[in-house]
């Protein structure tokens, strides 16, 4: 069997793939965001101070192409170099790009991005960088290979979420109000050992990297659930990995009511509500490179 270069878009009718099961629930995840939040996302992209239509963009660490398809939408013209280390998400994008007829203005790259050498990216116009940042083992050192990939006033954008998104209204459930913000707590006191760079404060680390930040902006979105059925399965599959995260650390009540809301054959089941929303905010920092 020939096999395509892993740097160059794969036959449309070679993009199905075999999926490990956490690879297969991450993906299913980031799918639903795209989906749930594409105005969002949309927002997020035309706000960026674009000084002309970039004509190459970087997506680093783009998943399965939430941010390079909100950045083929924005600018036409455009073709997207999509960085990732997940070989199954790479070609999930692949895919999705043939079944929307914009494969020929898509190249995956697999590359660790913590690695000392990065791939060639060209002189991108535009890169961006979406809830990848936080996840680096040296995110100041990326951010100079970031500035040496721009080419000389590209535009990094940075964009980052505080936490996971909330589902629940503050009073909810009835049994144990306040459950949701609990959980996340927890969660929080997790990450905040394994992923200390999650919630930082980007615009002095563009800064020192040598970068000038043009503008910082949070945009919030509240997505109600009778807008969209997938909202319900965002809501289930987030708070489904939320569970596994922090149920070692929760008090039996917490843990019981949880597991109602997630048992769709429960009457307490978050799906027979009528007030699930999504509800989430997301800072971009835009940054030029002198």
């Amino acid at each position: 069997m020939t096999h395509a270069h892993p740097n160059t878009p794969r036959s449309c009718a070679h993009h199905a793939s075999r999926h490990g099961a956490n690879s297969a629930d991450q993906a299913e995840m980031l799918d639903l965001d795209a989906e749930v939040l594409t105005e969002h996302t949309a927002a997020i992209t035309a706000w960026l101070p674009i000084e002309a239509a970039p004509r190459l963009i970087v997506d680093l660490g783009c998943g399965t192409g939430v941010g390079t398809f909100a950045l083929l939408a924005r600018f036409p013209e455009a073709r997207v170099t999509a960085v990732d280390s997940s070989a199954d998400h790479l070609q999930r994008l692949r895919g999705k790009a043939c079944a929307a007829a914009v494969e020929d203005r898509v190249r995956t790259v697999p590359a660790d991005l913590d690695a000392a050498d990065w791939p060639n990216l060209g002189k991108p116009d535009l890169i961006w960088a979406s809830a990848s940042l936080h996840h680096m083992a040296d995110p100041d050192r990326a951010l100079r290979k970031v500035y040496n990939a721009l080419k000389p006033g590209g535009l990094f954008a940075v964009v980052e979420l505080a936490g996971l998104p909330r589902f629940l209204p503050e009073a909810a459930p009835k049994d144990r109000p306040g459950l949701e913000e609990r959980c996340h707590a927890a969660a929080d006191r997790q990450h905040a050992h394994h992923v200390p760079h999650r919630g930082a404060n980007w615009g002095p680390k563009l800064t020192a990297a040598g970068f000038t930040v043009e503008g910082e902006r949070t945009i919030a979105a509240n997505v109600s659930g009778s807008r969209s059925a997938a909202v319900g399965r965002y809501a289930l599959a987030t708070l489904h990995r939320l569970r596994h995260a922090v149920a070692d650390t929760l008090s039996p009540e917490d843990l019981a009511a949880l597991d109602r809301l997630l048992d769709t054959d429960s009457p307490h089941n978050i799906l027979r509500g009528n007030d699930l929303a999504v509800r989430t905010e997301r800072t971009v920092w835009a940054a030029r490179r002198n």
